[in-house]
């Protein structure tokens, strides 16, 4: 059974839906910021398909606990999202479980427009050691949001993974538990002349092995294909800046194409 609750800041419970076995509740009431939902559910190690706000995508998702927590985005950091997403008093949640049918066909395991910053709780989640001047468009979540908008760079819907010109920069996709790998694809960010690009970058699994994966200045997505890798994690790293004037290369999408392990 599932159940959906929305918390304000205080801590105090503003909504509490009933236990269902596929959640869905209808919150009448406008977000203030500092909200957050929570949604419990009856067993630890689950696969659910969320739709946490209506005008957003659904996505699979795996929650390795019984708690799935989602703070919903304050309203200076909604640049990233849809101008009509979180606003309004009507508000529809759906969590239901997957099937395994769902499960287990090969699919982008990287998909989760509702990933952020404050997530601990479901997968997959991304991360960054740089995003430019710790904007909400530049933030690494963009990269697995699922919108390929590239032809431009800031506010919804060309947010992107920015690097603020480090050539450290990495980015880490953590899938909280082992999954099958094969293939990974990159959108760069395609805002030319203003942005620049990578000529080739690493690939680096969590099974400590590694691949170069060479790109192109072009808006259309650039994949990978390898034999299966058993992984929790992949890092994209190395990236190589083309010797153009721009300054700006970026990441618009990261997929990661394969197979949950069947348990």
């Amino acid at each position: 059974m599932l159940k959906i609750k929305i918390i304000n800041q205080k801590g105090n419970e503003l909504f509490i839906g009933e236990a269902q076995e596929n959640a869905c509740c209808i919150y009448n009431f406008p977000y203030q910021d500092g909200d957050w939902m929570i949604v419990d559910c009856d067993k630890k190690g689950g696969y659910y398909k969320i739709r946490l706000e209506d005008t957003m995508m659904e996505s699979i998702v795996f929650v390795p606990g019984t708690t799935l927590i989602y703070h919903i985005p304050p309203i200076q950091q909604r640049l990233n999202y849809s101008p009509k997403s979180f606003y309004g008093d009507c508000h529809i949640i759906t969590v239901t479980e997957a099937s395994e049918e769902e499960i287990y066909v090969r699919r982008n395991l990287a998909l989760n427009p509702y990933d952020q910053h404050e997530n601990e709780t479901f997968y997959p989640h991304s991360s960054a050691n740089v995003e430019t001047r710790n904007e909400c468009v530049f933030a690494s979540r963009n990269a697995i949001d699922g919108l390929f908008y590239n032809e431009s760079h800031g506010c919804f819907p060309y947010q992107s993974w920015g690097i603020n010109r480090n050539p450290n920069a990495e980015f880490k996709l953590d899938f909280g538990r082992e999954v099958l790998l094969d293939e990974i694809v990159l959108t760069l960010r395609a805002d030319f002349p203003h942005d620049s690009y990578w000529t080739s970058a690493e690939l680096a699994f969590s099974d400590g092995s590694t691949l170069e994966m060479k790109l192109e200045k072009t808006s259309v997505r650039q994949a990978i294909r390898f034999e299966q890798k058993k992984v929790c994690s992949v890092v994209l790293r190395k990236l190589i800046k083309a010797k153009d004037v721009s300054e700006f290369p970026a990441l618009t999408q990261f997929e990661a194409w394969g197979y949950e392990i069947k348990k």
